[in-house]
């Protein structure tokens, strides 16, 4: 069990009550209408210009922290009200976030191909070079199409056909990535604006508007302590994290992962959802800390340090699931099939690292002081 990061024994602990989570509430709420405003005086239209990913970005940020107050601090809350505002917060805040989601996803994998492979990855000479050369290494690529779809390969292959295997098919696969996720971000751009201006949306902001002069709180709420309810949040974690796999974690290389994780399962990893839970209520735990120090919490590097860590895993797992989709493209290369199933084995590697570095993370957080 970890140890409490809100001391109970803090006699300032206690005089924090339901009137800080509204002063919280309220400055979220002018967060959410200030970014709002940003994104309407720049127009949102430019994909990927500055201002209007800053302007995305914090409407995020404050829908985020507004959803996560009302999860913790429920029984504070109109019942109704905070019922009906949750899910449309979550709702903007995972439509506004696909575009960077996707478009750092492709990243990852670009520069992921380029590391295996020692070779750019996308020009057009070496896509018709993995075009030419494809039949020629039909062979040797079934091993790469064997990581996504669960089949063995030739065991003679050499280390240096294999690596001139990947770094032929590298050239198509960060192509047909590039296709598969740039068309993804457009659709996720052009789905944020029409959210943007859609009814539901601007039902949304009126209620923010609302909450930002007038929150909700029950009759009992001014005078109820916010730290059990935070407590609350943060035994979640610690329960939570305590039914992770944390032994099998603390090994960099978890072969036993891995063999599920390479399975040709196109639905999720089992595995990977505990962890995201985790991620979700670490999460929660922080923004319950920012109500309780009036939104300037200071910084837990060991949290700090856990919640990279399942950023990273998240990333990671997500990046793998694309390349095995991108793997199940019908008539691609044998050679471009090899550099996929390589990338997604890469990737689930880089899950197994995230893990082991969200154990030593959270073993140092566990630690008794002196």
């Amino acid at each position: 069990m970890a140890q409490q990061h809100l001391d109970p024994t803090d006699p300032t602990a206690g005089a924090v009550t339901g009137d800080a989570l509204a002063g919280y509430l309220r400055a979220q709420a002018t967060e959410f209408l200030r970014a709002l405003r940003l994104h309407r005086e720049t127009g949102g239209q430019a994909a990927g210009a500055e201002e209007p990913v800053d302007a995305a970005r914090a409407l995020r940020r404050s829908a985020r922290r507004i959803s996560a107050s009302l999860h913790t601090f429920r029984p504070l809350l109109d019942p109704d009200w905070s019922e009906e505002m949750r899910p449309e917060l979550a709702w903007l805040s995972g439509t506004l976030g696909l575009e960077h989601a996707y478009e750092a996803r492709l990243e990852r994998l670009l520069l992921a191909l380029h590391r295996l492979s020692g070779a750019t990855v996308l020009p057009a000479q070496a896509v018709d070079v993995a075009v030419a050369a494809g039949s020629r290494t039909a062979g040797t690529a079934r091993a790469g199409t064997a990581a996504v779809q669960g089949t063995g390969g030739p065991a003679h292959a050499t280390a240096t056909t294999e690596r001139g295997t990947l770094t032929v098919g590298a050239a198509k696969a960060g192509a047909l990535l590039e296709r598969q996720l740039t068309l993804a971000r457009t659709r996720a751009h052009s789905t944020a604006l029409q959210a943007l201006g859609s009814s539901r949306f601007h039902a949304v902001a009126d209620k923010v508007a609302v909450l930002a002069s007038e929150v909700p709180l029950t009759p009992a709420a001014p005078a109820t302590a916010l730290h059990p309810l935070a407590a609350a949040a943060e035994e979640r974690l610690t329960d939570a994290v305590a039914a992770l796999p944390l032994v099998t974690a603390g090994h960099p290389y978890n072969a036993e992962a891995l063999v599920h994780g390479l399975s040709p399962d196109p639905s999720p990893h089992p595995q990977d959802s505990p962890w995201h839970q985790v991620r979700l209520l670490l999460r929660l735990h922080r923004y319950a800390r920012e109500v309780l120090h009036d939104g300037d919490a200071p910084v837990d590097v060991r949290l700090l340090t856990a919640g990279q860590a399942l950023n990273r895993h998240r990333d990671a797992s997500e990046a793998a699931a694309a390349a095995a989709q991108a793997a199940r493209t019908p008539r691609i290369t044998p050679a471009t099939a090899y550099a996929l199933g390589v990338l997604h084995a890469d990737q689930r590697h880089e899950v197994e690292a995230a893990r082991f570095a969200f154990q030593q993370a959270w073993q140092k957080q566990t630690v008794p002081a002196p």
